[in-house]
Formats: C-alpha cells, structure tokens, sequence
C-alpha cells in the first residue's frame, strides 16, 4: 500500500496545480503521475483529498476528490519571540521542532546582546512547510521579521505575556506554573533571549510594561532549548 503523500497548497480549493517547489517533488522524487492521490494542505485549516490529472516535468495537476476540514490541536494562540543564536542552524532546528510540537506564531528579536541582527526568512519558512506537513498540521504558523526588542514590546500591549531570563535580582516565577493557572483558551506569548541572554535593562523595560518575569525550571538552557522548551510548557498547558 502505497504511503499517503503531503503537500502544502496556500489556497488548494481555488487552484487545480501543485506550487512550483512541490510540483518538483512530487513528480521528479516521489514519482507521482496521473490517478495517484494525495492530501493538500492548505494552511488554514482544511485537508483535501486529491487525485494526480497531469504531470509534466516541472508540473503537477490535481482534482480535488474530497474535503476534509480540521479541527484546531489546542485552544489559544501559541507565540514564541526568540532572538535568533549566531549559527542559524540551531534557530532552524528549533523552529523544525517547534511546528511539529505546535505554534501559532514565531518572531525573531533583535535585543542589546545578539549576535545575530538577520536572517533569511524565505529559507525559515521552507523549514516550517517541511515541519507542517512531517506533523500534520493544519494550520500555518505565523512568521514575523525580525525586530527590535523594544518594538516588539511596543506592539505586544495586551493578553498573557512572559520574558524568561537568567537575573537573580529581578524576581522571577516558574514559566509552567503561571500557565496553568490560566484559561486553557488563553493566548500565550513568551520572550527568550540571545545566547548572552536579555540585557537587564531589557528585562525591567518588559516588566515595566506588563510581562512577566519567568524562569524555564533550574538548568541553564541555550537559546534555541530554551525556545522549544517555551513552546512545550505552552503546549502542555493547553
């Protein structure tokens, strides 16, 4: 029995052919032709089931069979704010493992102590498809541009909001913890920071604003675990 195969179509009920990238794939790797069926995502919550009409050398043609809408994994949006580590492969494997595990929304921070102040967006998305369909999931998460630290307090004014960082001296609680005691249905936002951690003063400008100071438990975590440890208590808490 052959294995079902996924493919990630923005839009699939409105079109009648593969995007490009995926095209390639299903017809020069995986081999697909006329009568073979497959599964389209479309990222915003609905499966179809699809059978191959046409294919071409760089071209994949499909008739849409059955529709097959999804229903949400968890309630509340799951949103991680993460400065980005110096080599981009450890920020990539994060957010691999982030969509599989389950998130809504991933930005990227510029803050006082980064070491990275760019990166490719084109390339984390390719990743996030990849993680999208490897999990099955049937929503896409959301991919912002990188910001400034304080930009991206500005705009952030309002829901259940946390920084996790290292400081002793600024009063912290356990990020677990203050999930469970809200609403399953509750958006939740967690801020980590680059590798030389938030500035201090980062720090109390967040709480200043509103955010809470939270602790990921007693190890000392590198960036990109302590990114998907965020996701994972937030995903647990659902």
């Amino acid at each position: 029995m052959k294995e079902t195969r996924y493919f990630y179509v923005p839009n699939a009920a409105q079109v009648s052919e593969l995007p490009d990238d995926e095209a390639v794939h299903a017809v020069r790797v995986l081999r697909m032709t006329s009568g073979d069926e497959m599964i389209l995502m479309d990222g915003e919550g609905t499966f179809y089931k699809a059978r191959v009409s046409m294919t071409s050398q760089k071209r994949c043609l499909y008739e849409i069979i059955d529709v097959m809408p999804q229903q949400r994994q968890w309630q509340g949006r799951v949103h991680l704010a993460i400065a980005p580590t110096k080599l981009m492969d450890r920020i990539e494997w994060m957010t691999e493992k982030a969509v599989e595990v389950g998130i809504d929304e991933l930005s990227f921070l510029n803050c006082q102590f980064s070491e990275r102040t760019n990166l490719k967006l084109p390339r984390i998305e390719k990743i996030v498809v990849s993680a999208l369909k490897q999990s099955r999931k049937a929503y896409m998460p959301t991919l912002h541009e990188m910001v400034s630290f304080k930009d991206f307090i500005q705009h952030h004014s309002s829901g259940r909001r946390y920084i996790a960082h290292c400081y002793e001296e600024v009063e912290r609680v356990n990020l677990f913890d203050e999930l469970c005691k809200g609403e399953s249905n509750e958006d939740a936002l967690v801020m980590i920071g680059p590798e030389g951690d938030f500035s201090i003063d980062e720090v109390r400008f967040a709480v200043k604003a509103g955010f809470v100071s939270v602790d990921l438990g007693k190890s000392r975590l590198r960036t990109e675990t302590a990114g998907l440890s965020a996701v994972m208590m937030m995903q647990l808490a659902k």
